[in-house]
């Protein structure tokens, strides 16, 4: 028999517990009359944990979407970062990063400065505003 863990609150619990308790005292007396009843009460039962599930179901799908939507705005601002970075950076600095990308190699810090934010570089190279 397999076993199924529901967190049920609030009205839902008082409603299942309400159910199974009517469920036990049908199988006490358990009359071939009450048979009917307690399939009744299974169906539900049934339908009452069906409807929680497709409840809980349906948060986390909205809770996905949230991260889904984030997730793309994130990549959207770093692929506009990586495109004015690429544009900012000399032939030589996209050469040797090309080089670095193809060895697999970490950036080297042979006494390069670290680059600049790309706001600081956009003012860099915007030269005087006179």
């Amino acid at each position: 028999m397999r076993e199924t863990v529901l967190r049920v609150h609030g009205r839902d619990e008082m409603a299942m517990k309400l159910l199974f308790w009517e469920l036990e005292q049908h199988l006490k007396s358990s009359s071939g009359a009450s048979v009917v009843a307690i399939d009744n009460k299974i169906e539900q039962a049934m339908d009452l944990v069906k409807s929680h599930l497709m409840y809980a179901v349906r948060e986390e799908v909205e809770v996905l979407k949230e991260q889904i939507k984030e997730l793309i705005e994130r990549n959207s601002q770093l692929e506009q970062e990586n495109n004015l970075l690429k544009n900012l950076a000399s032939p030589e600095q996209l050469a040797q990063f090309q080089a670095q990308v193809q060895s697999g190699s970490p950036p080297s810090s042979t006494g390069a400065q670290p680059p600049a934010p790309p706001a600081q570089l956009a003012a860099q190279n915007s030269g005087p505003s006179a």
